[in-house]
């Protein structure tokens, strides 16, 4: 069965995940994302990946080319990535293609691994030795555990064993160089703690999760030089503060979850929530995105948010997602599948074209029309990211427990479930995030509660079963439903959604004096493409508008917000300062069209913004 993380044995998980398998998605939504990944994205990521000789390093180091290493010293990872979204992509749907292709890039792995187990194309030959000798640089550990997550994907996925394999024997070398009363060290890039946690729940084998235990635990000594950036300055356990490179910090959050959910120690789940506080209050864009400085890809002051210059790296709401996911599976609390739906479709669809092509690195929040998605970075940690976390969409909509189906993510699907002996199929039908109508037809008999997330954006609902108004309770903020289930039974349930103002904490110097627009779960922002009247910077909007809402067949299928404002173009203005008045009668009305901010950029250049002055 193909799990994202398989916490079906972890004894501190309220959760348990549903197959891949099991969720057939219907919508026009994710169902057409994954499609384009299955015939666009993911094919033009194998060809650029030889293009850019990350498949041909593995070649050379195998002898069978000749020729110096290309690249950064990290490549082998994307090319680990890739392997993961084209896994989970086989989980979901058979394709002869690429599940060829992707025994034939195994097969160079296989050939690059050294006998004793080692594997890293960068550290060959002339590097040979230098092997583990700069942890807080080099990111062996983090190529590690890319390899030991797409291995297990692929196993799960195909029930092949060929890369499992080599991810085993290369993590038992890791073993055998680290631990207590061995080598001393942690990874500068966080990544292969969860890495081995997972493997741990794959093989049941205890020294896996030792392992990724030893390397949390040796946080906070100064092996690595005991810096901010790489979360080195303090042990884990008594962090308070999200700081150093985002990307590094999230993955760390990530892998000590799993280890949380495996050990039960107390004072990981303490900090997690620490964490996780001054994450969500202080240091997160309205996106969902982390990390504010472009100097280190990292988290800055707490409330530092600025806009045009955010860094927001789309690998990094992507990190957010996964944290979140694994709280979501500790605790069974919507808080945090709120913040999973807020990345996902804000701060992570952002990071791709519309047709799946082109990709950002960095997020800003406001742009002159000059940031535009690149085909491919040197730097690519981005893109074959996007395609594993798109890929393996259906994997987070449910979740299972002893109480019953917990519904987190809402798309149309057709999806089936175990539940005490009872097959039980459910039906979603919904033009989420659209709309917030959604219907579930349950097929077979069987008592359980159905939990249903109750978005934290949402502040009115209507439900019924077979037209009547059930019985209900709200608990963790999820809609809780506990009956005797029957063949065809009916669910209608209704989120209220509006477009709306949001504001800012005042401590947010960029967004002081400056609103806003969310309608549901998608965060919007207004381009020129859609404004022509003028510079969308100039906008002001008092805040008793009337937002509309309107679809529009644009950037794939979108709901637009309308609305009233004033444009106040500097090009009016003869003198430095006018009197409020003067002020005032150089104000022009101007209609603006607001769109999803993960959809800009995709049409002709221009200025953006997502937070506009309020008049």
């Amino acid at each position: 069965m193909a799990y994202v993380v398989n916490t079906s044995n972890s004894k501190c998980a309220r959760l348990k995940p549903v197959p891949l398998e099991s969720v057939k998605l219907t919508d026009n939504f994710w169902a057409k994302k994954i499609e384009i990944m299955e015939k666009v994205t993911l094919p033009t990521q194998y060809e650029i990946l030889e293009e850019t000789h990350r498949i041909d390093n593995f070649r050379r180091a195998s002898g069978k080319i000749s020729g110096e290493f290309v690249g950064f010293f990290f490549n082998d990872s994307d090319v680990y990535k890739w392997i993961e979204a084209v896994s989970y992509l086989l989980a979901y749907k058979n394709n002869e293609a690429l599940d060829k292709l992707l025994d034939s890039v195994i097969e160079e792995i296989k050939l690059a691994q050294d006998e004793d187990g080692y594997l890293n194309t960068y550290f060959t030959f002339e590097r040979k030795q230098d092997r583990w000798t700069n942890l807080k640089d080099m990111h062996e550990l983090y190529c590690a555990g890319h390899l030991i997550q797409s291995a297990i994907a692929h196993h799960r996925a195909t029930g092949k064993t060929n890369l499992l394999n080599i991810a085993i024997k290369f993590a038992d070398y890791i073993g055998r160089i680290f631990g207590p009363d061995k080598k001393e060290g942690t990874p500068g890039h966080p990544e292969i703690e969860m890495a081995l946690v997972e493997l741990y729940r794959e093989t049941n084998d205890k020294k896996y999760l030792d392992l990724a235990e030893f390397f949390i635990d040796e946080r906070g000594k100064g092996i690595i030089g005991g810096s901010f950036y790489h979360i080195d300055h303090k042990p884990f356990r008594e962090l308070d503060e999200v700081v150093g490179h985002a990307v590094r910090s999230l993955y760390l959050n990530s892998g000590a979850t799993d280890l949380y959910m495996e050990t039960g120690d107390k004072a990981l789940l303490d900090t997690l929530e620490r964490l996780w506080d001054n994450l969500v209050t202080k240091k997160m864009y309205v996106t969902g995105g982390a990390g504010a400085r472009k100097e280190g890809e990292a988290f800055g002051e707490n409330y530092e948010l600025p806009n045009e210059s955010a860094y927001a790296e789309t690998c990094a709401s992507i990190a957010n997602f996964m944290w979140n996911y694994r709280m979501l599976l500790v605790s069974g609390e919507s808080r945090f599948a709120d913040i999973m739906e807020l990345c996902l479709y804000n701060g992570i669809l952002s990071g791709i074209s519309i047709d799946g092509k082109e990709y950002f690195y960095v997020n800003p929040l406001a742009d002159r029309g000059s940031h535009r998605r690149q085909r491919w970075f040197a730097c690519a940690c981005c893109p074959p990211n996007i395609a594993r976390t798109i890929t393996s969409i259906p994997g987070y909509m449910y979740s299972v427990s002893s109480e019953g189906i917990w519904v987190h993510l809402y798309a149309s699907n057709v999806s089936e479930f175990s539940i005490n002996g009872s097959k039980i199929v459910i039906e979603e039908r919904t033009d989420y995030p659209w709309n917030g109508l959604v219907e579930f037809k349950i097929s077979g008999n069987a008592r359980f509660k159905l939990f249903l997330r109750k978005p934290g954006w949402n502040k009115e609902f209507s439900l019924s079963i077979n037209g009547e108004k059930p019985q209900m309770t709200l608990e963790r903020g999820y809609i809780v439903i506990d009956r005797e289930w029957k063949d065809g039974d009916i669910v209608r349930l209704e989120f209220h959604m509006k477009p709306e103002f949001l504001e800012s904490h005042p401590k947010i110097k960029d967004n002081v004096g400056r609103l806003a627009i969310r309608r549901g779960p998608i965060i919007y922002c207004v381009e020129g493409a859609d404004n022509p009247w003028g510079d969308v910077w100039d906008l002001e909007i008092p805040e008793d508008t009337e937002l509309k809402e309107e679809y529009r067949d644009i950037l794939g299928g979108v709901v637009v917000v309308k609305g009233k404002g004033y444009l106040n173009d500097p090009k009016d203005w003869k003198k430095l300062y006018l009197t409020l008045e003067e002020a005032n009668s150089l104000r022009k009305e101007a209609e603006f069209v607001a769109i999803p901010y993960y959809a800009w950029a995709n049409r002709m250049p221009g200025p953006m913004e997502v937070w506009i002055k309020r008049i």
